[in-house]
């Protein structure tokens, strides 16, 4: 009963609170305490909440995302984008609506190396749209195919969300969760294109001029340093040289230099990118703090017990209750965010998955990728609106264009849920998994 009365009042102050247009970050805290007076007193609930709160962002891995949102804003203003451009239309120049598939590529690219869907869409979308239009795309497809591939980066290491769940998850490997992140990232890009090779081959998009060998051997020279971030950063968690926050901080120096050889930021573009830094930072940062809180009073309550208990109930079958678990993170992913979905979410559903037999990695991975559809969809999806205002199409317009990407995906996302090899595979072969 307990449990019952602290689901009730948790979730139904957070949800209340929500919807009024108070960001998830106070409903979240308010939410937490309120639950918190249900079962203690005034003066302990004050102390322990504020506490959880200070505990929660007291710890040294989490330096790694504030440090990555640095490193991703300066690529953002570091002129990356354009040159990640450009090695993406020298391999898909030859392949029926060329453009488009370059917009995915480089989202693949530049998402890998910034770890911000949103600031993918915008650089990769702001970059490629006027030139698809020119060429007689169809402004609601391209955006589309924009909006679906964003989010790669967030699945293709490093990525601040694996940082999340790690420290969520109770210290989960981040190494082990970067390469677990590598084939649903490159299969999230391939579903993408596929479903945008047959629209672009119905509607007969041209090719683009292929590029000579010199000419395809001076772009990819000219991306390679941006590129061999990816090799310094994850090459180096991974082989233990350092370790994530380590890692970050040496990403944002990498992007520093290169951003000077490539002189493309004043010092007025590096003020506004500290300043972009730091009130991203505080947002996160705050979020888990409240989630933190959160969770506190959900183990207190007994609510994660309560939960699996109620899960495992419902039926007995293993596959049965894992599409449970999907079908709620995808009505999850549709009105909030990535970042308080994992904090939100992974303490109720990792028991369940553990209590199945799903490897924590595996989880994660299920986890962010159904996340990574949230942000496509409407009511909420961040990149959506983002890539929508970028080519100045309507919501209405482009919701239509994205519905085979969204049965595509979800496909996917039931592929890795239940094909364990293919999120562990890599981790595994490399002796991550412990």
């Amino acid at each position: 009963m307990d449990a019952l009365t602290a689901v009730a009042v948790l979730f139904g102050a957070f949800f209340v609170l929500l919807f009024t247009g108070i960001p998830v970050s106070v409903a979240l805290g308010v939410a937490s305490f309120l639950t918190a007076l249900v079962f203690l007193p005034w003066e302990d609930s004050t102390y322990i909440v504020g506490q959880q709160m200070n505990v929660g962002i007291e710890s040294f891995s989490l330096l790694a995302v504030p440090l990555f949102i640095f490193a991703g804003n300066i690529m953002n203003n570091g002129g990356i984008a354009r040159r990640l451009v450009d090695l993406a239309l020298v391999v898909a120049g030859r392949v029926p609506g060329a453009l488009a598939h370059t917009n995915i590529l480089g989202n693949m690219l530049f998402g890998s190396l910034s770890g911000s869907a949103v600031a993918s869409a915008a650089a990769i979308g702001g970059t490629l749209h006027e030139r698809q239009k020119k060429e007689g795309y169809d402004p609601a497809f391209s955006t589309s195919a924009n909006i679906a591939s964003a989010s790669t980066g967030l699945l293709i290491p490093p990525t601040t969300a694996a940082i999340v769940y790690s420290t969520v998850a109770g210290g989960v490997s981040v190494s082990a969760l970067f390469m677990a992140g590598y084939v649903p990232g490159i299969l999230m890009g391939l579903v993408v294109m596929l479903i945008t090779y047959l629209y672009a081959r119905k509607r007969r998009y041209a090719t683009t001029r292929g590029a000579g060998a010199g000419e395809a051997a001076l772009v990819l020279l000219r991306a390679i340093p941006s590129l061999l971030l990816i090799i310094v950063v994850v090459g180096g968690i991974v082989a233990g040289v350092f370790t994530a926050t380590e890692g970050a901080g040496a990403a944002v120096l990498y992007c520093l230099v290169l951003s000077l050889v490539y002189r493309s930021m004043s010092w007025t573009d590096f003020k506004e990118v500290v300043v972009r830094t730091v009130v991203s930072t505080g947002v996160v940062m705050f979020l888990i703090a409240a989630s933190s809180a959160m969770s506190w009073v959900m183990a207190y309550t007994g609510i994660p017990a309560a939960i699996t208990d109620a899960l495992l109930s419902v039926a007995d079958s293993r596959a049965i209750i894992l599409l449970l678990m999907v079908a709620v993170l995808l009505v999850v992913g549709t009105f909030m965010d990535i970042t308080p979905a994992i904090l939100i979410f992974t303490p109720i559903f990792l028991p369940i998955a553990t209590e199945l037999g799903m490897h924590p990695v595996h989880f994660g991975m299920v986890l962010i990728l159904a996340m990574c559809i949230g942000t496509m969809t409407p009511p909420v999806g961040s990149v959506l609106f983002v890539a929508s205002g970028v080519s100045g199409v309507t919501i209405e317009q482009v919701v239509p264009r994205l519905v085979p990407y969204f049965v595509g995906l979800v496909l996917l996302l039931l592929a890795i849920t239940f094909v364990p090899a293919l999120s562990l595979g890599i981790p595994g072969w490399m002796g991550l998994l412990g």
